[in-house]
């Protein structure tokens, strides 16, 4: 993984190794409850043969009942489970997704602010950190199902291959449509982001706003401005279900075309006595699931093409665009939540005795520089910049507004990383000027 960059796979791979054993755990579950519906139709295509060779008795239809009956029981009692583990797994998804993106933004400098308004970053917690929930959710669901379906397409060949291979033939079509719209729906799901942000950001900003908008008078403004923004979303949000529904309602059409062909298949075989009405029983049960498999299969395919703009979406934020050089893995990288006992406190860091720190004698600055993101000797910032304090001295630095006297102190103190220059106490290098500028060496108001 390239330091900058997070691909969707890879994202999804750090996802499912953040708790391993809730994930494992949750993938056992969920294989059980799909594996689950093998035994119905075994029994009914058993049942159903029984009834046809006229060698039903008391005792054999007891046991099928209980079989039913057992196998119905097994399967709720593994969906209730799994669905009551999958709460841990989403969670853990989404709280370390949030956590990491808030420790990034609270780690920075600070001078420097988010690069978006409140709205818009809420969003990105919000709206983006759900679909990476649900994206990796699905890849559970996925192995689950692919578990389910290769198990079920062992036993269909086994009672006749001809026509299984017909039950899995809209896999091919499905896989064939979801490569050709990638780029439509990454398209869609960026613009759609895109203009959500912007109504959330605009409601953020004129809520913030009301007493100005007030006293300007420009209430109508405002409103207008809003109706643009959330016209803008409306008809993006629409293309995006639209392109949506349109790959879904091909995969689904395409599925249950070719189960309209496995049952003409299954009656012409029944007809020609190689089929019995057990095997058709077994087919009809598995029919559903498998179809419901090779639908599931496209969405999840439409789902991993948009959520690489989730995941570039989160990212962005975690950089303040350019600002910052924040590597993908800190995106990802596992970290504690306390979800069992109450939080750990983290231990305080001592606090400095002031008789034990070395008092300022002279403070030295020696060409300090830092620029804005911008090309140097362009005024956006300071460039080598030297002064001297001594112990007693009153010092002020002045200028015109935007000289960069907020920028010189802020550099200094460490709250803005220098680009130039080095920060001398009594002679000696500080490396570190943020650790180093506190209490009770300095004050800053």
């Amino acid at each position: 993984m390239s330091s900058q960059t997070l691909g969707t796979g890879r994202f999804l791979w750090h996802m499912a190794t953040l708790r391993p054993w809730i994930y494992i755990g949750d993938n056992f579950l969920w294989t059980a409850v799909y594996c689950s519906r093998l035994l119905p139709g075994l029994v009914a295509q058993q049942a159903f043969d029984a009834l046809q060779r006229g060698n039903a008795d008391p005792p054999t239809i007891g046991w099928l009942a209980a079989a039913f009956v057992g196998s119905g029981i097994a399967g709720a009692v593994a969906e209730t489970a799994g669905s009551t583990w999958d709460l841990f797994f989403r969670f853990s998804v989404s709280a370390v997704l949030q956590r990491n993106m808030l420790a990034e933004i609270l780690r920075r400098p600070g001078a420097r602010a988010l690069d978006r308004s409140p709205g818009e970053a809420l969003s990105v917690f919000r709206d983006d950190v759900q679909y990476a929930e649900d994206g990796s959710d699905w890849t559970v669901d996925m192995i689950s199902e692919t578990i389910f379906a290769v198990a079920a397409m062992w036993i269909l060949i086994s009672v006749n291959a001809a026509i299984t291979i017909f039950v899995f033939l809209p896999l091919l079509a499905i896989v064939a449509v979801a490569q050709v719209v990638t780029r439509r729906l990454q398209q869609s799901r960026a613009a759609s982001q895109v203009a959500t942000s912007r109504v959330t950001g605009a409601l953020g900003e004129i809520f913030g706003a009301v007493q100005a908008v007030q006293i300007a008078r420009a209430e109508r403004g405002v409103v207008d401005h809003f109706h643009r923004l959330s016209e803008l979303r409306r008809r993006a949000v629409l293309r995006e279900r639209k392109i949506s529904l349109l790959t879904g309602s091909v995969y689904w059409n395409t599925v249950y075309l070719g189960t309209g062909l496995i049952l003409l298949l299954g009656a012409q075989a029944m007809r020609d006595g190689t089929f019995t009405v057990g095997d058709f029983a077994l087919f009809v049960s598995y029919l559903g699931f498998v179809t419901e498999f090779s639908g599931f299969l496209g969405l999840f395919l439409t789902q991993y093409k948009q959520l690489g703009v989730s995941v570039a979406r989160m990212l962005a934020l975690m950089r303040a665009g350019s600002a910052t050089n924040v590597p993908a893995a800190a995106l990802v990288v596992s970290t504690p939540l306390d979800l069992k006992e109450p939080a750990q406190a983290e231990p305080r860091a001592a606090r400095m005795d002031s008789a034990a720190v070395e008092k300022l004698l002279r403070l030295d600055a020696v060409g300090l520089t830092y620029h804005f993101g911008r090309a140097a000797g362009d005024g956006a910032g300071i460039a080598d910049i030297s002064l001297t304090v001594r112990r007693g001295e009153f010092t002020v630095v002045t200028g015109r507004v935007g000289a960069g006297k907020t920028t010189l102190l802020r550099v200094l103190l460490g709250l803005l990383p220098r680009d130039g220059g080095e920060i001398r106490w009594n002679g000696e290098i500080v490396d570190d000027p943020a650790a180093f500028f506190v209490p009770p060496r300095c004050a800053y108001v």
